[in-house]
């Protein structure tokens, strides 16, 4: 079974060539890409996930359409941190934005009264067993930086996470998911999560 091809979609965020490596220790091909065009035909899509809303859905929304047409057609997508923000409806950060509207839930800021953004570890309540999970233990620490999180409810959240409010750290449906935490900065257990999402590619793609 060959590789599966995994897009890094590059809307002008960093730490794009950390995500990569940990692409390719997954076992993926991994390839940053700006073109959405080639990020369309490859295997699987990753969002991801330092930047800020509003200019991130100005890149994608001229293929949004196009997209979320692949998303309902099976394509994996995995989203990271801003690109987890996105799958939801909209975001007040930066004023009100529209966002893929994948899952339902607006993004809003942490609430007053906790240092921002929250930058560092903390635990997994996991909610409901699913493969991107697989081999993650309950309480186990992931490293996070941010300063919104997706206001939302629904069967969509797999796991949560507290930093002043409780929220969504991980959520996903078929095969589409997003991690409100760095997979890439987590150790070995952020890359046993990108293990399980090539993985996925690779016996479903």
């Amino acid at each position: 079974m060959k590789p599966p091809r995994v897009a890094i979609v590059d809307y002008g965020v960093g730490n794009l060539m950390s995500i990569k490596m940990g692409v390719e220790r997954a076992g993926g091909l991994p390839k940053i890409t700006a073109n959405m065009d080639e990020a369309l035909e490859a295997d699987a899509i990753i969002l991801p996930g330092v930047g800020a809303f509003k200019p991130a859905m100005r890149f994608l929304q001229p293929y949004k359409d196009r997209l979320i047409e692949a998303l309902k057609g099976g394509k994996p997508l995995l989203g990271i941190c801003l690109g987890m923000q996105l799958l939801f409806d909209e975001s007040l950060e930066g004023g009100l934005t529209k966002g893929l509207g994948i899952f339902r839930g607006r993004v809003v800021p942490l609430p007053r009264g906790v240092r921002t953004p929250h930058m560092g570890w903390n635990s997994l309540k996991i909610l409901r067993d699913n493969p991107l999970l697989e081999g993650v233990e309950n309480g186990e620490y992931f490293y996070f930086v941010h300063s919104y999180y997706p206001d939302t409810v629904g069967n969509h959240i797999l796991a949560l996470t507290e930093y002043g409010v409780e929220f969504p750290a991980v959520v996903g449906a078929g095969k589409i998911y997003g991690t409100q935490f760095h997979p890439e900065k987590s150790g070995p257990q952020g890359l046993r999560i990108l293990k399980n999402f090539v993985g996925r590619i690779a016996v479903e793609g």
